[in-house]
């Protein structure tokens, strides 16, 4: 405390008094001596003697209010006048409070203790009031008043910045409402009137135009405050200007709703607008069309140009598909009610499925035909050629066509109905259209119901192996024999065309073919004890397959646990799958070759391929395509590309032989040829392994079969270089 008085008895006194009840005091005897004082130093309260020569205390207590620093400290007046005159004064000049001179010390201690705690609450509520204010500031908020019966708008300091106005400045409710864009004010009004006769909170964002011509969004939040009669006297609120964050939740909304790299509806929002459609639809008793549209062979221009090229493409892609409908980019948040009958139509849109997969969505059409005019439009469009990666390349697609409610009464049905149609495009040729029938979803069910069964006939052990008997016809022996393939499904053998292509497409065929080897090298074993089968059973496997790491592992495991020398086993390539993945395959052929296993080129003549690889690669064996031995006797062309065939084998030391030999003509002008090494038909269908013991005893053995006798005469040795090894021993067969 800084006391000051003139009287030296008085300030002994007072001074001492204070000290015993807790106070710290400082001295001072004069006015001036005082200011000096509080030049360096401020106290936590002044106790001023009114009346001093000089300049007294109200001169005193005038400066301190001007000095920096001081305008809120308290200051108490002690003064021997109690006139009414002495007291406004010191209250006019800045004194927190009077005292009028007295032996009462802890009166005056406790007058002193309650300034200083009401100073240290005024001092709180200031900084409070100075951090909501910067708070508002750095929000951009600010306070109002609304006085609905007198139309009257209060707005605070930081409202006036919120609205770009300077302090000091007014805003009449008619100019704030002006401000509002002229599109939002009829809203803004109808909210205003509801608002007024519920006596409800308003809650809002507005857009409006400042004076500067700023394009701004605001926030408005106000309670209805009530008198004691229950009638509404002002509403009170804040305003808030939340452009920014508006801006950030439109970006966030638009990157939630649209893709990235087009622009175009996404995934999520492409179903939020399919089922509105339907809604409506079904509210007005209209069609909804879908069209999935899926770029044909997208993957080779992506794997051959590149990712960036691919990306250009999809681009282009978009913004020719959206020319194709009446694109709308616009994301509705509120009801369709509030816009119109047929503000559905809105929603029509073209959307981004996903990877190269788009969909046209066509909120309403009268009739299957509209969908397929749409569909036509698209197609036409991507005739084009389109500049990506600099390179000109031209990309057609296929569109499956799903109409709502005959073809789906969801978005999840119309979206799998569309898809079986446009895969049953793809099936056909690509580059067209197609509306999805019944018939379409019952292939595809049937095709989904294979894959899954497929899946589960490894572990179910359905698979089985029949085996096709490779004949010398010169010595009417088997020397050798091909493993094919059967699936034993529910009692019924399934054909080979309906579940190989499959297992390629689903990558089933790796492990079935693993499995293959397994079996075959098993069975291989047990022929060798029950008669003495001292040749190779041949495994086609697909040419990935070649590509893998471990399979010269694989086969002398599997050799291994059967007990037999991998030379038991001949592996078939088909030469279009070998020329496909040559520079891959080369390893792993050489691999095998070392560790005793037997290569042979399977369909040999069909492939459009350099012959050099003949030449260079360790191939063993090949076979000559059923397509030339079926004309064989007929056409003479077919004579000259299977003479072709036997003479380049014999000069490249590789043994050769025939598949797909039905009839003795074909077999008799396949001798003459120098080709006594055959399969096919006319010896022996596939069997299964037991039944082929039994052919060699009833057939082969009793020399029984129509074809055992029937080419010339021929040594042991002649057979034996046909077939490109030893015969088997006569005591065997």
């Amino acid at each position: 405390m800084l006391l000051v008085d003139d009287d030296e008895v008085n300030l002994l006194l007072t001074s001492t008094a204070l000290r015993e009840r807790g106070f710290s005091i400082t001295e001072a005897s004069s006015g001036p001596q005082a200011l000096r004082l509080l030049a360096d130093w401020s106290p936590d309260v002044i106790v001023l003697d009114a009346i001093m020569p000089g300049m007294d205390g109200f001169a005193v207590c005038r400066e301190l209010r001007h000095m920096a620093g001081f305008l809120s400290t308290p200051v108490l007046m002690l003064t021997g006048l109690d006139d009414e005159a002495s007291i406004n004064r010191a209250y006019e000049v800045g004194a927190t409070d009077f005292f009028v001179k007295s032996n009462q010390w802890s009166l005056l201690a406790g007058r002193l203790r309650y300034l200083l705690r009401s100073s240290r609450t005024r001092q709180e509520l200031e900084r409070s009031k100075a951090q909501l204010a910067r708070a508002q500031d750095l929000a951009r908020m600010g306070s109002f008043d609304w006085y609905p019966l007198h139309r009257e708008l209060v707005v605070s300091v930081e409202a006036l910045k919120v609205f770009g106005l300077r302090p000091g400045e007014t805003l009449p409710l008619r100019s704030a409402l002006r401000m509002i864009a002229r599109e939002e004010r009829k809203r803004f009004f109808a909210m205003l009137r509801e608002v007024g006769r519920h006596y409800s909170v308003l809650c809002t964002d507005v857009p409006v135009v400042l004076r500067d011509s700023r394009q701004r969004v605001l926030h408005l939040e106000a309670e209805p405050e009530f008198d004691e009669h229950g009638h509404v006297v002002r509403y009170t609120g804040i305003i808030q200007d939340v452009t920014d964050r508006r801006i950030a939740e439109d970006k966030i909304k638009h990157l939630a709703n649209f893709d990235a790299l087009t622009g175009l509806p996404n995934r999520r929002q492409l179903i939020w607008r399919c089922e509105r459609a339907i809604e409506h639809a079904r509210n007005l008793g209209h069609q909804v069309g879908l069209l999935l549209i899926d770029l044909d062979r997208f993957k080779i221009i992506n794997d051959t140009l590149g990712h960036s090229a691919g990306d250009e493409l999809l681009v282009e892609v978009a913004k020719r598909l959206r020319g194709c409908v009446r694109h709308s980019d616009q994301v509705i948040d509120t009801t369709f009610e509030t816009l119109g009958a047929r503000a559905h139509r809105t929603l029509e849109a073209v959307g981004r499925l996903g990877g190269d997969e788009f969909v046209a969505l066509l909120p309403e059409v009268t009739e299957e035909r509209d969908a397929e005019r749409v569909a036509m439009r698209i197609l036409e469009a991507l005739r084009d050629p389109v500049l990506v990666g600099g390179q000109e390349c031209f990309v057609t697609a296929s569109v499956g066509i799903a109409i709502f409610p005959r073809d789906g009464q969801s978005v999840a049905d119309l979206l799998r109905n569309s898809d079986v149609a446009m895969y049953s495009v793809k099936a056909a040729g690509r580059n067209a259209a197609s509306v999805y029938t019944p018939q379409l979803a019952g292939k595809g069910r049937e095709k989904l119901e294979l894959e899954t069964a497929l899946h589960k006939a490894l572990e179910r052990e359905e698979l089985v192996l029949h085996y096709q008997p490779k004949v010398d016809v010169r010595s009417a022996r088997m020397v050798g024999a091909e493993a094919l393939m059967r699936w034993q499904r529910g009692g019924q053998l399934v054909p080979p065309a309906e579940f190989i292509p499959l297992a390629e497409e689903t990558g089933l065929i790796i492990p079935m073919s693993e499995w293959a080897i397994r079996e075959a090298l098993r069975q291989a074993r047990v022929w060798q004890e029950r008669f003495g089968f001292d040749a190779s059973i041949a495994v086609n496997l697909p040419s990935r397959l070649f590509q893998r790491h471990g399979l010269v592992e694989h086969v002398l495991q599997c050799a291994g646990e059967s007990g037999v020398s991998a030379d038991k086993l001949e592996l078939e390539i088909t030469e279009t799958g070998l020329m496909k993945d040559l520079q891959s395959v080369i390893p792993s052929l050489r691999q095998l070759t070392d560790v005793g296993v037997e290569i042979a080129i399977d369909d040999f003549g069909t492939g459009y391929s350099s012959l050099a690889y003949l030449t260079t690669l360790p191939i063993r064996e090949l076979k000559i395509d059923r397509s030339f031995v079926h004309d064989l006797g007929v056409r003479h062309e077919s004579s000259a590309v299977v003479t072709a065939i036997i003479a380049l084998a014999r000069s490249l030391g590789l043994r050769v032989i025939a598949e797909g030999v039905e009839t003795l003509l074909q077999m008799e002008a396949l001798n003459r040829l120098g080709c006594s090494v055959m399969q096919g038909f006319l010896f022996s269908r596939p069997l299964p392994a037991e039944q082929v013991e039994l052919w060699l005893q009833q057939t082969v053995l009793p020399r029984k079969a129509p074809w055992i006798g029937r080419v010339g005469a021929a040594s042991e040795d002649a057979g034996a270089v046909s077939a490109g090894r030893q015969p088997w021993p006569h005591s065997v067969l």
